[in-house]
């Protein structure tokens, strides 16, 4: 965004909320774990070693920001990650963390 765009309080918002839903390492650990693709919940709890009600919690609320998608066959319910655009977040947040981490190295 240049520096000339200015966001609406209402986009500025939805910013705000995007980065709160990422706030939480348990939301990143789930979503770090279905990158590899579908999974049902309790296989999720198992992976990020947390409770089914926990994980379920935190993927609807990952839901609800159109983040992860689910479908239910029987009594299971599957998650997918809907938004692949996260990623490319976290990835430039990563990389800006490894150079801040290298450069502290090098003052040491």
């Amino acid at each position: 965004m240049s520096e000339h765009q200015k966001m609406s309080a209402e986009a500025v918002s939805l910013v705000a909320a995007r980065f709160k839903i990422l706030s939480e390492p348990l939301r990143l650990q789930i979503l770090q774990y279905l990158e590899n693709g579908e999974s049902s919940v309790t296989n999720v709890a198992k992976a990020v070693n947390s409770t089914q009600p926990n994980v379920s919690k935190h993927l609807k609320m990952l839901q609800d920001e159109g983040l992860v998608s689910k479908r239910q066959e029987g009594n299971t319910v599957f998650y997918k990650i809907a938004d692949e655009s996260i990623f490319e977040l976290c990835e430039l947040v990563c990389g800006s963390l490894k150079e801040k981490f290298e450069q502290k190295a090098l003052v040491f």
